[in-house]
């Protein structure tokens, strides 16, 4: 990863309960009270519905415009499900256009119960996990516009995702990190077998965190030896000391294999750490 000067993030807050859409009778967390500009760009956490449409247009974008996915809308041209309520949106602007050009959305402990589990939950068994939910954020419906995906704007995400991990004593970050399975204009899963082979072989978890997929990906039944690399965004979590908790899970309404990773805050090379948190 490129070094660039740590991203000057307010030290500022305000206390905020947790969902974006159900702001009522749940634990506080802490999120800053202003946005932070810098570079051309302004990162902020979702305070009104209108600002989380905003994502969900750019989620639909990119995943159905791009991806090819096929998802029910519940309303034209926004990618909806049923945690958004529940999860923390945070956002990345263009100070020009005031366009949102970059998102994630963050579901904490408290509003995983509250939601019945995580996302992941539904694509994989995360019993071994249970020992670790009471710190553990989901990460999810990651994606910058493509006039935009250079490091600036995912770098600034992290920053933002990182503050609010530290701000919250929170140490531990899991997620499904999507591969496409269009490859040369054809859907196949064998760019997908083949990134699990080469990752499996060098960047596991621990045993005593793997999940299983619950529509596993038949990776035995595919071409596993493709010479090719991990989308960006993959190589960019394995370089924060990301780890692979088990195999990938066929995402079919996404058009993806979703590979379960964990990225725990302890195990982030220090240098990367200071780049964040300055500590």
């Amino acid at each position: 990863m490129k070094e660039i000067p740590t991203p000057a993030f307010s030290s500022s807050s305000a206390l905020v309960p947790g969902g974006a859409l159900h702001r009522d009778g749940v634990a506080a967390i802490s999120v800053p009270a202003s946005a932070v500009e810098r570079g051309g760009i302004r990162v902020s956490w979702a305070l009104h519905e209108d600002e989380v449409r905003e994502a969900q247009k750019l989620r639909f974008n990119v995943f159905v415009g791009e991806m090819g996915a096929q998802l029910s809308c519940k309303l034209a041209g926004h990618d909806i499900d049923l945690f958004d309520d529940y999860c923390e949106h945070l956002l990345v602007r263009d100070v020009l256009t005031e366009q949102v050009i970059g998102t994630y959305r963050v579901l904490t402990p408290a509003q995983a119960k509250r939601a019945g589990g995580t996302y992941s939950d539904t694509e994989f068994d995360l019993t071994r996990l249970r020992s670790i939910r009471s710190r553990m954020v989901e990460l999810g419906r990651s994606c910058v516009h493509p006039d935009h995906r250079h490091g600036g704007v995912i770098l600034a995400l992290w920053g933002a995702l990182f503050e609010f991990m530290n701000r919250n004593q929170l140490d531990t970050m899991i997620g499904c990190a999507s591969i496409p399975m269009l490859h040369n204009g054809m859907v196949s899963g064998d760019v997908a077998a083949s990134i699990w082979s080469q990752l499996s072989a060098t960047h596991m978890a621990s045993v005593e965190y793997h999940v299983r997929p619950r529509l596993p990906l038949p990776v035995e039944q595919l071409d596993r030896h493709l010479q090719v690399e991990p989308p960006a965004l993959i190589k960019g979590y394995l370089r924060l000391g990301a780890k692979i908790l088990g195999a990938p899970a066929w995402d079919p309404d996404f058009n993806s294999a979703d590979l379960p990773m964990i990225m725990r805050v302890a195990d982030m090379p220090a240098r990367y750490r200071k780049h964040f948190n300055g500590v």
